[in-house]
């Protein structure tokens, strides 16, 4: 060991401990903006102009709200919600980054260090921390900063706007959830394969096959702007599994809803609402990717995991003159999410 080393042992009772002067606070480092005013109006300027962004950013999606109201398709919802996001989006980063920046240029940055003390200080110390939080607001400039003020306060005024003015007008939509208890489908509807509309023979489907499924409906209808609505609703998950592993099927008055081991159930997941379209072949479980709910096709979609409560709704399916596979009936129950209307 060198002259100039040397060590305290900590582990030997009685061994002298080395003591080290508090080093105090490092010496504080002033930033443009304490010192020169131009950089300090440069700051207030950069800040106001973020609220600004954060304004025109709720501006925008109010009149993206009532501009681009979905249409009823694809292309259409996607610009809808896209221009909307991109509106509040906006409007909440300008707040965010403006609250920022104010805060690294603007507000006071001094370091400040007390003693360990009892929770409640005495009345002179309260009083003391009080004036230091005035004098705080008073460092942060906003009593002086008139258009900073403004522009902040309009900020965060409007922004709540982006969801309140969407929220109240949907009030007057149609919340009528028995809408749900009925789809597209009815009895001899052909299933065909999504999105092209062919329409599936049984003998095209192999055991262990996955087919996603709407029903085979005109053009023009595939075309309309109610079919999105309708499509969201109806669209199934066909399965072949082997009938010998088949344990239910969900008949409730006995009769067969599957075909040589053809099953079909909603893909609308009964917690939620998410799209459930993975399959695992050895378990024939059906995985929601949203929470995690797992259903049994082999057992009547039955829930084995997951906060779901419902087993996904069953369409019963057959074979017509042709061998296409068509719907016996509707779903044996209301797709999607439980509603206030159910017990579960």
């Amino acid at each position: 060991m060198s002259d100039n080393q040397h060590s305290t042992d900590l582990t030997t009772p009685g061994a002298s401990q080395e003591v080290f002067a508090d080093p105090g606070m490092p010496e504080h480092k002033h930033r443009r903006a304490d010192h020169e005013p131009a950089a300090d109006k440069r700051a207030e300027l950069q800040v106001v102009v973020l609220f600004v962004i954060s304004i025109l950013g709720t501006i925008g999606s109010l009149i993206a709200y009532f501009a681009f109201r979905p249409d009823g398709t694809t292309d259409g919802t996607r610009f809808s919600t896209l221009t909307l996001g991109l509106g509040m989006a906006f409007a909440l980063l300008g707040i965010g980054l403006a609250a920022v920046h104010w805060a690294k240029t603007l507000m006071s940055d001094t370091e400040v260090s007390e003693e360990r003390h009892a929770q409640r200080s005495p009345d002179e110390v309260r009083e003391v921390a009080v004036q230091k939080l005035q004098d705080g607001v008073k460092d942060s400039g906003i009593g002086r900063r008139g258009v900073l003020k403004g522009a902040a306060l309009s900020a965060l005024a409007l922004f709540p706007l982006t969801i309140a003015v969407p929220l109240v007008s949907s009030v007057g939509n149609d919340w009528n959830v028995g809408k749900f208890r009925h789809t597209r489908w009815e009895k001899g509807m052909r299933l065909a394969t999504d999105p092209t509309g062919r329409p599936i023979k049984a003998a095209d489907v192999t055991i262990g096959s996955v087919f996603h499924v709407i029903p085979d409906v005109s053009e023009e209808e595939r075309t309309s702007h109610e079919w999105i609505t309708e499509k969201a609703k109806a669209v199934v998950l066909l399965i072949r599994l082997d009938p010998r592993d088949i344990e239910s099927d969900q008949s409730p008055k006995g009769q067969t809803w599957s075909h040589e081991g053809i099953v079909a159930f909603s893909k609308i997941c009964t917690h939620v609402g998410c799209p459930v379209a993975l399959y695992e072949q050895q378990t024939h479980h059906l995985l929601c990717p949203c929470h995690q709910s797992t259903f049994d096709v082999a057992n009547g979609a039955k829930v084995v995991f997951g906060p779901a409560h419902r087993p996904l709704p069953q369409l019963p399916i057959t074979v017509d003159d042709e061998g296409y596979l068509v719907a016996q009936d509707d779903f044996d129950q209301p797709v999607g999410p439980s509603y206030w209307e159910r017990l579960k």
